[in-house]
């Protein structure tokens, strides 16, 4: 059974840091995708970042680039999200997401078959 389990959110103030983690365990793939989602209230969950496992392939959303990167540590089966110079409208939970069971855009939420339980992110100004 695939887990995913997300960890690091919190507050900070705008122009801040966090590092996200998700750990993901029972994935029995050596190769395959996962992303990070945001979704604040009343608004449709966001891709933020691509990765690709075994892969290295990565894609962001143009609203993040040039402040937020991901990266993983293949012997921990874990994913980080390093968000630098934050903004309140990066406000949103997150969530990590993997394994895309059809073709399609990595920014579409409906093409990932397992998600976390998402972690808090608030900026404030």
């Amino acid at each position: 059974q695939v887990q995913l389990v997300e960890s690091g959110g919190g507050a900070v103030q705008a122009g801040g840091s966090l590092r996200l983690s998700c750990k993901a365990s029972g994935v029995t793939y050596s190769r395959y995708c996962m992303a990070w989602f945001r979704q604040a209230p009343g608004q449709e969950r966001e891709g933020v970042a691509y990765v690709t496992i075994g892969g290295g392939s990565t894609d962001y959303a143009d609203s993040v680039k040039g402040r937020f990167t991901s990266s993983q540590d293949n012997a921990k089966n874990t994913v980080y999200l390093q968000m630098n110079s934050l903004k309140p409208e990066d406000t949103g939970m997150y969530y990590c997401a993997a394994v895309c069971e059809v073709r399609g855009a990595w920014y579409v939420p409906s093409i990932y078959k397992h998600w976390g339980q998402g972690t808090q992110v608030t900026v404030s100004s």
